[in-house]
Parts: C-alpha cells; structure tokens; sequence
C-alpha cells in the first residue's frame, strides 16, 4: 500500500484555482466614531502627562524654591506657548467628547444620534478653539513681542 499523493497534472480537475488576493480584516475600518474614539485616548493622555508634570513642578516649591522659580522661568518659552494652545485644544476636546460619551451610554438615543452629536461636538470645539486662541494669541504675543 503506497502512501504517496498521486501527481497532480495541469489538466487534472483536483488543481485549486488561483484565489484572488486576500482582503486585509481589521477592527477598525476608518469610520469617524473610530478616529473621535482614538483622539479622546491621546487627548486623555495628554492631559494626564501634563497633570503630572504640573504636580511635581508644583511640589518642586516645597523642596527648593529657587529650583522651582527656574522650571518656571523655562516654561516662559514660545514653544511652551505653543504647548499650551495644544493643552487648550486637548482638554476642549476632551471634555466635549466626554459629554458626547456620556449622552451615548446613558442617554436611550444615544446610539441613533452619536455620529450627530460628534459633528456637533466638532462644531462646538471649533467655535470655542478659535476664540481661546484669540485671547491666548494676545497672552503671547505680550510675553513675547
């Protein structure tokens, strides 16, 4: 009794057809629940690196009050300025999506109208964005001009 596979020809019905290229499965497919989900997580993080940031400077005081004063002084920087406009747009946006989120889960509508609602979001975050960049703008440009 052989165990050997019988040689297939080109002819021969048992050859599998050539499949077509397999389509890439993922998770995430691009939608804008997905990206107001990822930008909520960094926004998230972001704020809680520069809560910890701001405590231990803070703390700093305790320990050494000129070594504070100069951490001080070296957020007194442009690019620090411009840090501080992203902290704006962060946290704006992440207290609106938080609300957002919030009217999802526990709102019984939540669901049906959650793309609305991050459209809604977007334009509120915008509109105030824009606003607190005006006052911040004229902060640096005191600081700075």
């Amino acid at each position: 009794m052989s165990t050997q596979t019988p040689s297939l020809t080109a002819g021969s019905e048992d050859v599998p057809a050539p499949r077509a290229k397999p389509r890439r499965r993922t998770l995430y497919r691009g939608d804008p629940g997905m990206w107001s989900w990822v930008l909520h997580r960094i926004t998230g993080a972001t704020i809680f690196f520069f809560l910890f940031v701001h405590v231990l400077d803070t703390a700093l005081v305790r320990v050494s009050p000129q070594a504070y004063n100069e951490i001080i002084e070296t957020y007194k920087t442009p690019l620090i300025g411009l840090m501080e406009i992203g902290l704006v747009a962060a946290v704006l946006y992440h207290a609106l999506n938080g609300v957002r989120v919030i009217l999802i889960d526990f709102w019984q509508h939540g669901p049906k109208y959650q793309k609305l609602m991050l459209w809604v979001v977007a334009g509120i975050w915008l509109t105030v964005f824009i606003g607190s960049l005006g006052v911040i703008g004229m902060h640096m440009a005191e600081r700075f001009l």
